[in-house]
């Protein structure tokens, strides 16, 4: 499960990456692939689902938001 979750979140951190870039009307993905082409559909999907994944597991990934750290100092 470890691999899955570090894969998704990989895809989390492109996907966040581009949109940030796609604000600045620079879509990388896009740029890359192709505006629709089926990879670029492919790899957007990819994304959405990494991004449901991590919603549904992500407290169990987690050992800041499961509460297994000892003595876990906040985060600033």
């Amino acid at each position: 499960m470890k691999v899955i979750h570090m894969i998704t979140w990989v895809l989390l951190i492109i996907g966040g990456l581009n949109w940030g870039l796609t604000a600045l009307h620079f879509n990388v993905v896009d740029k890359i692939f192709g505006i629709n082409s089926t990879v670029s559909v492919i790899i957007y999907i990819l994304v959405g689902l990494s991004a449901l994944y991590e919603l549904v597991t992500h407290k169990s990934h987690c050992t800041y938001c499961s509460g297994s750290m000892s003595a876990a100092k906040p985060i600033m």
